[in-house]
Parts: structure tokens; sequence; C-alpha cells
């Protein structure tokens, strides 16, 4: 089995995105707030949304399962007040949900937070409650920048986190660090505040002593990990100048990669330098890079065909494609196992 864990909802209807720029709107005038029953949205409409984009995809690149969340650039934590924030993600939750429900065996749920900059994380935890217990979400999205490019959030390693690890621990679920839109002119979206968050995630957990709080706590760092696999020597030199065990003590027993580096030699990069058991395939298609590589014929995005040139052992190509998910996501696997998978 291929199970590809970073998919976003990036083709949801256009109501959806009217919807939301209704809410936007009225943020100025609270009266003209829209409520979430306004947004109809058809079983059919999710259907064709999904059979046309990511699920042809799948098909054709031989994908059997993805774990699917709301739209990463979707999440805009940073635009008005916990209210608007809470009622977006319960309305993006309910619709991966429901693409979940028509494609059981194609997709499973991974939640977004209804994170506010400045507001206490404990206020996620009832969506988080429900995603897990009502949807079987098996893993939830985390943004250490709620801000959106300004970065005024404490570190993942300060206590401001606690409620949301406490209730992952509890449920055994990882979150995928990840950020959103960047509302700093200096930083690009995709191309640069994507980037540098992961590598921003990864270097805060080197600091601290956060795993010795939580020692099941996991992390996935997506887009191969940031400058992170790259700049290895760094990052080894770094934890002993600062007297830290070595990181494969301190870290990766907790924090994991994704396959979500678009180019051959990048894939080769991350399988040479990071351990096999600590990469995760994923591809994030539809998403930020969704062209053909003028240099190879074939989608930026297909990352299975750079696994599959790998110059790794079969045993390894298996643990990345399935092995590896199944141990991170608990939930996951054992929602495999209960279809007999």
């Amino acid at each position: 089995m291929i199970i590809d864990i970073h998919g976003h909802y990036t083709t949801a209807p256009t109501a959806l995105e009217a919807w939301r720029n209704q809410q936007i709107a009225a943020i100025k005038s609270p009266a003209e707030t829209p409520r979430a029953s306004d947004l109809h949205i058809s079983d059919d409409e999710l259907r064709e949304s999904i059979e046309a984009n990511q699920l042809r995809l799948m098909r054709e690149r031989g994908l059997d399962l993805t774990l699917f969340s709301p739209r990463a650039s979707f999440m805009a934590h940073h635009i008005g007040d916990f209210e608007v924030s809470s009622t977006w993600a319960a309305i993006c939750n309910e619709l991966c949900y429901r693409v979940s429900a028509l494609f059981p065996d194609n997709f499973i749920p991974a939640a977004m937070l209804p994170q506010s900059p400045g507001v206490d994380v404990s206020t996620c935890i009832p969506e988080l409650v429900k995603c897990v217990e009502q949807y079987g979400n098996v893993a939830i999205n985390l943004n250490p920048d709620p801000s959106g490019g300004h970065w005024t959030s404490p570190p993942l390693s300060d206590r401001y986190w606690y409620p949301i690890y406490e209730k992952m621990v509890e449920y055994d679920i990882p979150a995928m660090i990840h950020v959103s839109t960047s509302c700093n002119a200096c930083f690009h979206t995709t191309g640069a505040h994507y980037l540098n968050a992961d590598t921003t995630a990864f270097m805060q957990c080197l600091t601290s002593d956060l795993f010795r709080d939580f020692p099941t706590l996991r992390f996935v760092i997506p887009h191969g990990g940031g400058a992170v696999p790259y700049h290895w020597g760094r990052f080894r030199g770094l934890a002993q100048e600062l007297k830290k065990p070595l990181l494969k003590d301190h870290l990766l027993n907790n924090v994991f990669f994704d396959t979500c580096v678009y180019h051959q030699p990048g894939i080769d990069l991350l399988t040479r330098v990071i351990p096999v058991d600590n990469i995760l395939f994923a591809s994030e298609m539809i998403g930020a890079v969704r062209g053909i590589d003028p240099e190879t014929g074939h989608y930026f995005d297909d990352t299975k065909r750079y696994v599959e040139a790998a110059q790794i052992e079969p045993e390894a190509r298996y643990k990345i494609y399935e092995g590896n998910a199944r141990r991170v996501y608990p939930r996951l696997d054992a929602a495999l196992k209960a279809k007999g998978r």
C-alpha cells in the first residue's frame, strides 16, 4: 500500500471560498456575518471536486490512500478572532470528513485547529476532540505561527502549547507542523514561509528538551524538513555545542519528515541523510507546485517517481510508503486493520 500522509483539500467547490470571503468581509460589519448553515455543498459537488482531481491523480500515480486535511493556505489563522477561526475550522474539517465518508478507501481525515494569535490554545481542544472522536481523524495540523509570518507566538517548546500536546498524547496522534498563508510581504507563502517554518520548527525542538516532557509526542515536519537535511551537519554541530544528545537520540524518536521534495536530487539527499525510519511518503498534491517539470516531462509533485528511482533497498521503500505511516499514525493503522487492510 502507498499512503500519502500530506494531502489538502485544495480543490474544494468554489462555494467554500465565496463563503469565506463573506466571512472576512463581515469582520468589520458583524451583522453581515454568514452562518455556517448558509454554505451549501452537495455530495455530488464534493465527488466531482475529488474524482476529477486528487482521486484521478492518485489512480494515475498508483497511490492508495491520502491523509486529507483542509487547505493549508486557507487556514489563515491571522484573520479575525477566535470565533472566526473556530467557525472556519469547523466548516473545513467537516468537508474533509465528508470526503473521507464518500471515498472511505482513498481518504482519511486530518484536522486543522481553530488557532488565533494570542489566544490560549486550550480553546482548540473541543474541535480536536470532535474531529478525533466523531470524524475519525488520525492527525492534526499545528500552525506554529498563527500570526501569518510575523512569529508572535512562543516557540513550540513553550508551555503555551502543552494543552494541545497533552491531548495529542492522550489520543496518540501526531501533528504535522504546517504554517498557513504569509501576510508578511518579505516571505512568499509556499516558497519561503513554508520552508522557513519547517526549518524553524526543527530548530525549536533541537534547542529544547520538549520530548523529555512528552516522550511519545510526534511531529511530522513537511516539505522534506525545509533546510534540515541539506544542513544536517550544521544541526548536528549545533546540538553538540548546546550539549544536547546526538540527534538520533534527541529528536529522531519524535520528529519525522515527508517526501514533498520535488526533484530527484532532493529525494536522494533526503534518503541518504535522514534515517529511513523517519521518512514518510507524501506528495501534497494538488498543492503548491502543480506544473510539469520541463527537464523530466512529469509533474513536479509526482514524488512516487523519485522514491522509486532512489537508490534504496525494497524494505526501505516499504517503510517510506506504508510501514512508517502505520507506526507514526497509530489511529490510521487501526482504521486500516479494521477494514482488513
